[in-house]
């Protein structure tokens, strides 16, 4: 297919695919589904070789949010029978930590759940991060605390937090639907503060809200401009009690198309599968492997995961490799420059014209045409483990 082969080609360039070619993706058939995964995988390669990153999260605070997120368990009216606790003490955190890292974690996802942080909260988090650090030597720290106020990126950085997480989550045009408590703009402008203040930016997205394939190609082309170093593609776990509990639109195939998709916008980007590959991609999750060099091992912020160890053998058995502690995760033009594709400085606009898509928009199915899968409400599970609780985290 000449439209893959130009994307591949493109990827090895760190150069940019039309949106035209990206919504080609997105609308490839299940026939055609290995050949899009072995056409990412080859960009995934070039920059990734066979290494994957693993990251754990802590749940540092659940529940109680004042903000409207329609996809958030924890969102202010939420129905949903999760864990519900206050700030864990640094040393409680410490040691939910070192249970990821311990099972093989190179990051630690500190996430809290709220607006955004107070300065007493940032003082808190502080203090967990440098306990963190002080006992396992080289991990990585992001936090991922909502949104910060001027100077609180900087002491989070002083602390010793490496990166700061902060999703767009969806289009521009489509973020008023899922949000209302705060705006797209808002999102960006802390992406911003992080980048400013020296810290790597983690910044991605959630599919399965409804959004059209246009949404979804908007957000990706949107977090390149943004230029994040690490772009976590969520798929939306539908719990009972919030306002998006019925929409079960993902297919394993759709997944990998997506992933895909994101693989060919941000070649040279770590892109992590993050929340509810479990409950959407199932048996197929070693495929995802080939398109994302990044997952988070065990359990995420309200729901279970795998085991930590299952994790573990899907990427020995899938022929990849965990990637070390000292090994530097971005390709040696971003790791040096500080971000960016390596030939432009900033957000990356398009490289070149470069062929025609084979598959033009016009062919593009919708999305509402996709096939749907069946709700597996049997693979949403609520965490009732790890931080929070007195039972082993899972790692």
């Amino acid at each position: 297919m000449d439209l893959l082969n130009t994307l591949a080609d493109k990827g090895l360039r760190r150069e940019l695919p039309t949106r035209e070619e990206a919504l080609a993706v997105l609308a490839t058939s299940d026939d055609d589904l290995l050949d899009v995964v072995a056409a990412a995988g080859k960009v995934r390669r070039q920059w990734f070789g066979r290494r994957v990153k693993l990251n754990y999260l802590v749940n540092l605070k659940s529940g109680l949010c004042p903000e409207d997120c329609s996809y958030c368990s924890q969102r202010l009216g939420s129905k949903a029978e999760i864990l519900k606790y206050t700030w864990l003490k640094p040393d409680e955190a410490s040691k939910a930590a070192a249970a990821g890292v311990a099972g093989g974690a190179k990051r630690v996802c500190l996430v809290a759940s709220g607006r955004g942080p107070t300065d007493r909260d940032v003082d808190r988090v502080s203090q967990t991060i440098e306990a963190i650090k002080e006992q396992n030597e080289g991990v990585e720290v992001c936090a991922c605390l909502g949104l910060l106020s001027d100077g609180q990126a900087g002491r989070l950085r002083s602390a010793g937090a490496d990166a700061y997480n902060h999703n767009l989550n969806t289009s521009e045009g489509t973020y008023g639907e899922i949000t209302t408590t705060h705006t797209y703009a808002d999102r960006v402008e802390t992406v911003h503060q992080a980048q400013a203040a020296g810290l790597s930016a983690c910044s991605g997205l959630i599919a399965g809200m409804g959004e059209s394939d246009a949404d979804l190609v908007d957000v990706v082309f949107a977090l390149r401009e943004l230029d994040p170093d690490s772009v976590p593609v969520n798929f939306l776990i539908p719990f009972e009690g919030t306002p998006l509990a019925k929409e079960w639109n993902l297919t394993p195939q759709r997944c990998l198309r997506i992933l895909a998709m994101v693989r060919f916008v941000c070649p040279d980007v770590e892109v992590r599968l993050a929340g509810g590959r479990e409950v959407h991609l199932r048996s197929m999750q070693p495929l995802a492997l080939h398109l994302v060099n990044s997952i988070f091992l065990g359990d995420y912020l309200t729901s279970e995961g795998q085991a930590g160890q299952a994790d573990l053998d899907m990427i020995a058995d899938a022929g990849f490799e965990v990637e070390g502690a000292g090994t530097t995760t971005l390709p040696r033009h971003r790791a040096e420059t500080g971000g960016g594709c390596g030939s432009h400085s900033g957000g990356c606009a398009p490289c070149g014209d470069g062929p025609e898509a084979e598959v033009s928009p016009e062919e593009a199915v919708p999305a509402e045409a996709a096939a749907v899968s069946a709700a597996r409400t049997d693979l949403v599970s609520v965490r009732r483990r790890g931080a929070g609780t007195d039972l082993a985290p899972n790692a």
